[in-house]
Protein backbone atom coordinates (compact mmCIF):
# COMPACT_ATOMS: atom_id res chain seq x y z
CA UNK A 1 0.00 0.00 0.00
CA UNK A 2 2.79 2.12 1.10
CA UNK A 3 4.24 1.54 -2.20
CA UNK A 4 1.23 2.27 -4.35
CA UNK A 5 1.01 5.58 -2.48
CA UNK A 6 4.19 6.22 -3.49
CA UNK A 7 3.86 5.82 -6.88
CA UNK A 8 0.85 8.10 -6.73
CA UNK A 9 2.81 11.05 -5.15
CA UNK A 10 4.93 10.76 -8.29
CA UNK A 11 2.60 10.89 -10.53
CA UNK A 12 0.85 13.54 -9.08
CA UNK A 13 4.20 15.57 -8.89
CA UNK A 14 4.73 14.60 -12.66
CA UNK A 15 1.46 15.93 -13.30
CA UNK A 16 1.97 19.13 -11.56
CA UNK A 17 4.49 19.46 -13.27
CA UNK A 18 3.89 19.21 -16.43
CA UNK A 19 0.02 20.62 -16.58
CA UNK A 20 1.59 23.85 -18.72
CA UNK A 21 2.73 21.18 -21.44
CA UNK A 22 -0.72 19.34 -21.01
CA UNK A 23 -2.67 22.29 -21.56
CA UNK A 24 -0.30 23.25 -24.74
CA UNK A 25 -1.02 20.01 -25.95
CA UNK A 26 -4.66 20.22 -24.99
CA UNK A 27 -4.67 23.75 -27.12
CA UNK A 28 -3.27 22.32 -30.02
CA UNK A 29 -5.39 19.04 -30.53
CA UNK A 30 -8.39 21.42 -30.27
CA UNK A 31 -6.94 23.68 -33.05
CA UNK A 32 -6.30 20.59 -35.41
CA UNK A 33 -9.44 19.85 -34.92
CA UNK A 34 -10.77 22.96 -36.09
CA UNK A 35 -8.23 22.82 -38.51
CA UNK A 36 -9.26 19.72 -39.97
CA UNK A 37 -13.04 20.55 -40.56
CA UNK A 38 -11.61 24.14 -42.07
CA UNK A 39 -9.30 21.38 -44.37
CA UNK A 40 -11.90 19.01 -44.69
CA UNK A 41 -14.13 21.72 -46.37
CA UNK A 42 -11.92 23.65 -48.24
CA UNK A 43 -10.41 20.81 -50.11
CA UNK A 44 -13.89 19.11 -51.17
CA UNK A 45 -14.57 22.99 -52.62
CA UNK A 46 -11.06 23.07 -54.31
CA UNK A 47 -11.52 19.68 -55.98
CA UNK A 48 -15.12 20.02 -56.70
CA UNK A 49 -14.80 21.25 -59.88
CA UNK A 50 -12.47 18.74 -61.60
CA UNK A 51 -13.55 15.31 -59.79
CA UNK A 52 -17.31 15.31 -59.99
CA UNK A 53 -17.64 11.79 -58.32
CA UNK A 54 -19.02 12.56 -54.53
CA UNK A 55 -16.96 9.08 -53.13
CA UNK A 56 -13.49 10.47 -54.56
CA UNK A 57 -14.12 13.81 -53.40
CA UNK A 58 -14.59 12.33 -49.88
CA UNK A 59 -11.71 10.30 -49.95
CA UNK A 60 -9.30 13.39 -50.61
CA UNK A 61 -10.90 15.28 -48.39
CA UNK A 62 -10.92 13.61 -45.71
CA UNK A 63 -7.46 12.30 -46.29
CA UNK A 64 -6.54 16.30 -45.97
CA UNK A 65 -8.46 15.88 -43.08
CA UNK A 66 -6.88 13.30 -40.95
CA UNK A 67 -2.95 13.92 -42.20
CA UNK A 68 -4.07 17.83 -40.57
CA UNK A 69 -5.49 15.43 -37.35
CA UNK A 70 -1.98 13.66 -37.13
CA UNK A 71 -0.10 16.54 -37.36
CA UNK A 72 -1.51 18.46 -34.86
CA UNK A 73 -1.37 14.53 -32.65
CA UNK A 74 3.06 14.85 -33.53
CA UNK A 75 2.83 18.50 -32.16
CA UNK A 76 0.87 17.74 -29.27
CA UNK A 77 3.28 14.54 -27.91
CA UNK A 78 6.30 16.52 -28.52
CA UNK A 79 5.05 19.00 -26.79
CA UNK A 80 4.81 16.67 -23.44
CA UNK A 81 7.88 14.70 -24.70
CA UNK A 82 6.50 11.41 -25.64
CA UNK A 83 9.27 10.90 -28.19
CA UNK A 84 9.94 7.24 -27.48
CA UNK A 85 6.38 6.19 -27.60
CA UNK A 86 5.88 8.48 -30.35
CA UNK A 87 8.45 6.55 -31.87
CA UNK A 88 7.34 3.48 -30.92
CA UNK A 89 3.72 3.85 -32.98
CA UNK A 90 5.21 4.87 -35.65
CA UNK A 91 7.14 1.96 -36.01
CA UNK A 92 4.19 -0.54 -35.29
CA UNK A 93 1.78 1.53 -37.66
CA UNK A 94 4.57 0.91 -40.11
CA UNK A 95 4.72 -3.02 -39.84
CA UNK A 96 0.92 -3.36 -39.66
CA UNK A 97 0.68 -0.91 -42.78
CA UNK A 98 2.70 -3.05 -44.48
CA UNK A 99 0.85 -6.23 -43.25
CA UNK A 100 -2.63 -4.69 -44.39
CA UNK A 101 -1.24 -3.37 -47.41
CA UNK A 102 -0.40 -6.96 -48.95
CA UNK A 103 -3.54 -8.20 -47.09
CA UNK A 104 -6.09 -5.57 -49.19
CA UNK A 105 -3.68 -5.46 -52.50
CA UNK A 106 -6.74 -5.86 -54.56
CA UNK A 107 -9.07 -3.28 -53.17
CA UNK A 108 -6.30 -0.56 -52.56
CA UNK A 109 -5.36 -1.15 -56.04
CA UNK A 110 -8.97 -0.38 -57.20
CA UNK A 111 -9.50 2.71 -54.86
CA UNK A 112 -6.05 4.16 -56.02
CA UNK A 113 -6.96 3.39 -59.84
CA UNK A 114 -10.18 5.26 -59.16
CA UNK A 115 -8.82 8.77 -57.50
CA UNK A 116 -6.52 7.86 -61.12
CA UNK A 117 -9.50 8.21 -63.25
CA UNK A 118 -11.23 11.20 -61.71
CA UNK A 119 -8.50 13.47 -62.37
CA UNK A 120 -8.22 12.26 -66.17
CA UNK A 121 -9.72 14.87 -68.11
CA UNK A 122 -10.52 12.67 -71.52
CA UNK A 123 -13.14 10.22 -68.82
CA UNK A 124 -15.88 11.97 -67.48
CA UNK A 125 -19.22 10.68 -66.31
CA UNK A 126 -21.58 11.05 -69.46
CA UNK A 127 -19.28 10.32 -72.02
CA UNK A 128 -20.27 7.05 -74.34
CA UNK A 129 -16.83 4.78 -74.07
CA UNK A 130 -15.76 1.38 -75.26
CA UNK A 131 -13.86 -0.94 -72.76
CA UNK A 132 -12.97 -4.19 -72.14
CA UNK A 133 -15.31 -5.64 -74.76
CA UNK A 134 -18.65 -3.11 -73.52
CA UNK A 135 -19.99 0.01 -74.86
CA UNK A 136 -21.95 2.43 -73.33
CA UNK A 137 -22.16 5.53 -71.24
CA UNK A 138 -20.30 6.37 -68.12
CA UNK A 139 -22.49 6.48 -65.45
CA UNK A 140 -20.08 6.25 -62.28
CA UNK A 141 -16.17 6.43 -61.12
CA UNK A 142 -16.41 4.77 -57.86
CA UNK A 143 -13.89 4.30 -55.48
CA UNK A 144 -14.25 0.70 -56.56
CA UNK A 145 -15.96 0.33 -59.52
CA UNK A 146 -16.50 1.77 -63.12
CA UNK A 147 -20.56 1.61 -64.25
CA UNK A 148 -21.12 1.44 -67.73
CA UNK A 149 -24.67 1.80 -69.11
CA UNK A 150 -24.99 -0.21 -72.38
CA UNK A 151 -27.61 1.14 -75.30
CA UNK A 152 -30.08 -2.17 -74.43
CA UNK A 153 -29.92 -0.31 -70.50
CA UNK A 154 -27.56 -2.81 -68.92
CA UNK A 155 -25.38 -1.85 -66.07
CA UNK A 156 -21.89 -2.91 -66.79
CA UNK A 157 -19.74 -3.18 -63.45
CA UNK A 158 -16.11 -3.13 -64.00
CA UNK A 159 -13.19 -3.18 -61.18
CA UNK A 160 -11.08 0.32 -61.61
CA UNK A 161 -7.62 -1.39 -62.17
CA UNK A 162 -8.88 -2.84 -64.83
CA UNK A 163 -10.34 0.26 -66.87
CA UNK A 164 -6.80 1.97 -65.95
CA UNK A 165 -4.63 -0.99 -67.57
CA UNK A 166 -6.93 -1.27 -70.76
CA UNK A 167 -6.99 1.33 -73.71
CA UNK A 168 -10.26 2.65 -73.99
CA UNK A 169 -11.76 4.50 -76.89
CA UNK A 170 -14.22 7.80 -75.99
CA UNK A 171 -16.63 8.67 -78.90
CA UNK A 172 -17.57 11.66 -77.00
CA UNK A 173 -13.82 13.05 -77.04
CA UNK A 174 -15.01 14.45 -80.98
CA UNK A 175 -18.22 15.76 -82.46
CA UNK A 176 -17.72 13.77 -85.37
CA UNK A 177 -17.83 10.01 -86.54
CA UNK A 178 -17.19 8.88 -89.72
CA UNK A 179 -19.76 6.03 -91.49
CA UNK A 180 -18.46 3.24 -93.44
CA UNK A 181 -21.25 1.43 -95.82
CA UNK A 182 -20.65 -1.78 -97.66
CA UNK A 183 -22.89 -2.66 -100.89
CA UNK A 184 -22.96 -3.88 -104.47
CA UNK A 185 -25.03 -3.21 -107.49
CA UNK A 186 -25.77 -5.53 -110.49
CA UNK A 187 -23.46 -5.88 -113.07
CA UNK A 188 -25.52 -3.80 -115.83
CA UNK A 189 -25.71 -0.61 -113.93
CA UNK A 190 -24.03 1.98 -115.09
CA UNK A 191 -21.38 2.36 -112.24
CA UNK A 192 -20.49 6.14 -112.45
CA UNK A 193 -24.58 6.77 -112.24
CA UNK A 194 -24.10 4.61 -109.30
CA UNK A 195 -21.25 7.03 -107.49
CA UNK A 196 -23.03 10.14 -108.58
CA UNK A 197 -26.22 9.14 -106.97
CA UNK A 198 -25.16 7.95 -103.42
CA UNK A 199 -22.84 11.27 -103.40
CA UNK A 200 -25.99 13.09 -103.92
CA UNK A 201 -28.00 11.32 -101.47
CA UNK A 202 -25.65 11.51 -98.78
CA UNK A 203 -25.05 15.35 -99.47
CA UNK A 204 -28.53 15.95 -98.88
CA UNK A 205 -29.39 13.96 -96.10
CA UNK A 206 -26.25 14.57 -94.14
CA UNK A 207 -24.67 17.92 -94.64
CA UNK A 208 -20.58 17.02 -95.38
CA UNK A 209 -19.82 20.92 -95.83
CA UNK A 210 -21.14 22.09 -92.64
CA UNK A 211 -18.37 19.36 -91.40
CA UNK A 212 -15.34 19.80 -93.46
CA UNK A 213 -15.31 16.72 -95.11
CA UNK A 214 -16.28 15.18 -98.17
CA UNK A 215 -18.16 11.75 -99.37
CA UNK A 216 -15.52 9.00 -99.87
CA UNK A 217 -16.82 6.43 -102.79
CA UNK A 218 -14.78 3.57 -103.75
CA UNK A 219 -15.55 0.11 -106.25
CA UNK A 220 -14.02 -2.19 -104.10
CA UNK A 221 -14.27 -5.76 -105.89
CA UNK A 222 -16.09 -7.89 -108.50
CA UNK A 223 -18.12 -9.89 -106.67
CA UNK A 224 -19.80 -13.56 -106.95
CA UNK A 225 -22.88 -11.50 -108.33
CA UNK A 226 -22.50 -7.89 -108.02
CA UNK A 227 -19.82 -5.09 -108.47
CA UNK A 228 -18.86 -3.83 -104.90
CA UNK A 229 -17.73 -0.42 -102.99
CA UNK A 230 -17.67 1.21 -100.70
CA UNK A 231 -18.95 4.45 -99.18
CA UNK A 232 -17.74 6.79 -96.12
CA UNK A 233 -19.22 10.07 -94.89
CA UNK A 234 -18.84 12.10 -91.90
CA UNK A 235 -22.05 12.58 -89.21
CA UNK A 236 -22.16 14.99 -85.90
CA UNK A 237 -22.13 12.93 -83.45
CA UNK A 238 -21.00 11.83 -79.53
CA UNK A 239 -22.02 8.05 -79.44
CA UNK A 240 -22.36 5.01 -81.13
CA UNK A 241 -25.61 5.08 -80.75
CA UNK A 242 -26.24 8.34 -82.89
CA UNK A 243 -23.48 6.54 -85.40
CA UNK A 244 -26.02 3.41 -85.53
CA UNK A 245 -29.05 5.67 -86.21
CA UNK A 246 -27.02 7.87 -88.99
CA UNK A 247 -25.91 4.11 -90.62
CA UNK A 248 -29.72 2.82 -90.72
CA UNK A 249 -30.99 6.45 -92.11
CA UNK A 250 -28.26 6.42 -94.92
CA UNK A 251 -28.97 2.83 -95.62
CA UNK A 252 -33.02 3.47 -96.19
CA UNK A 253 -32.05 6.61 -98.22
CA UNK A 254 -29.95 5.15 -100.87
CA UNK A 255 -31.87 1.81 -100.99
CA UNK A 256 -35.07 4.51 -101.93
CA UNK A 257 -32.79 5.98 -104.49
CA UNK A 258 -32.05 2.60 -105.97
CA UNK A 259 -35.58 1.88 -106.22
CA UNK A 260 -36.62 5.18 -107.98
CA UNK A 261 -33.60 4.43 -110.43
CA UNK A 262 -34.45 0.96 -111.04
CA UNK A 263 -31.05 -0.27 -109.42
CA UNK A 264 -30.77 -3.64 -108.39
CA UNK A 265 -28.92 -4.40 -105.07
CA UNK A 266 -28.49 -8.78 -106.33
CA UNK A 267 -28.22 -10.84 -104.08
CA UNK A 268 -26.56 -15.05 -104.29
CA UNK A 269 -29.79 -17.17 -105.28
CA UNK A 270 -28.41 -21.52 -105.44
CA UNK A 271 -30.91 -23.83 -108.06
CA UNK A 272 -31.14 -27.00 -106.61
CA UNK A 273 -31.72 -30.11 -108.76
CA UNK A 274 -33.18 -33.46 -108.69
CA UNK A 275 -32.86 -35.74 -111.50
CA UNK A 276 -36.06 -38.38 -111.65
CA UNK A 277 -33.66 -41.36 -111.05
CA UNK A 278 -32.54 -39.53 -108.15
CA UNK A 279 -36.12 -39.03 -106.77
CA UNK A 280 -37.60 -42.82 -107.45
CA UNK A 281 -34.04 -44.08 -105.43
CA UNK A 282 -35.19 -41.67 -102.76
CA UNK A 283 -38.94 -42.96 -103.08
CA UNK A 284 -37.64 -46.49 -103.00
CA UNK A 285 -35.48 -45.99 -100.12
CA UNK A 286 -38.13 -44.87 -97.89
CA UNK A 287 -40.45 -48.05 -99.08
CA UNK A 288 -37.56 -49.93 -97.58
CA UNK A 289 -37.79 -47.85 -94.30
CA UNK A 290 -41.19 -48.28 -94.00
CA UNK A 291 -41.21 -52.27 -94.52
Amino acid sequence: MEKIIEKLEVWKEVFIKNIPNIAIAIVVLFIAYFASRGMNSIVNKTIGKKIRQKSVRDLVSRFASALTILVGLYLAMTVLKFDDTLKAIISAAGVSGIVIGLALQGTLSNTISGVVLSFRQNLNIGDWVETNGYSGEVMDINLNYFVIKEADNNMVIIPNKTILETPFKNYSLTTKMRISIECGVEYGADLEKVEALIKEVINSNFDQKKLGKNVEFYFTEFGDSSINFLCRFWIESENALERLKGKSNAIIKIKQAFDKENISIPFPMRTLEILPNQRLDIHQTEAKKVS
